[in-house]
């Protein structure tokens, strides 16, 4: 038997209890089924979790699509981090390497959760970060007492940039700022 969910985020939704003999246990299948304009996009999830501990829309929106969604963030960081450039004969240097790509996903996610909460690039994928935030022509000047950063006055996200900053500012105070 099938049980429809109630959401609106789900306008078909199914749980049913079909199991195939070849399993060793009763396992519990899921269906979504979303009518797109141009396509359909069917989706099922086979668990053995019991109804009773996780409800249909649990199981489907907060563990399947944060599977998804962590699948996503290494991709991610693959492709736009560089974290598959592993090809040097010496274990050390791919080591650093990946090292390198975490601190940088990391810091671009920090960047995304203090400095740019309430923007449009608050759900922006790493590369579009980096292309729009990071990889831009500054002049940097460091003396003793501060860092200071002279941006173009032709750069497009300034004020985007200006914002990042004074948000991460108070989160991470440099050496002597505490």
């Amino acid at each position: 038997p099938l049980h429809l969910a109630a959401s609106s985020r789900w306008p078909h939704a199914a749980d049913g209890g079909l199991t195939l003999k070849s399993w060793t246990r009763p396992r519990r299948v899921v269906a979504k089924a979303e009518v797109l304009v141009d396509r359909d996009n069917p989706r099922f999830v086979v668990t053995s979790l019991p109804i009773e501990e996780v409800s249909t829309e649990r199981l489907y929106c907060e563990l399947y699509c944060a599977r998804g969604d962590m699948e996503n963030r290494i991709k991610e960081q693959q492709l736009g981090l560089f974290a598959d450039r592993t090809s040097a004969r010496r274990m050390r240097t791919n080591q650093l390497r990946l090292w390198f790509s975490t601190l940088a996903c990391v810091v671009i996610d920090e960047v995304r959760r203090i400095g740019l909460v309430g923007t449009d690039y608050v759900r922006a994928t790493a590369i579009t970060v980096r292309a729009r935030l990071f990889k831009i022509g500054a002049l940097v000047r460091v003396s003793c007492r501060r860092i200071k950063l002279s941006i173009s006055q032709a750069f497009p996200l300034q004020s985007l940039f200006a914002t990042a900053l004074t948000r991460l500012a108070p989160e991470y105070p440099l050496r002597g700022n505490r």
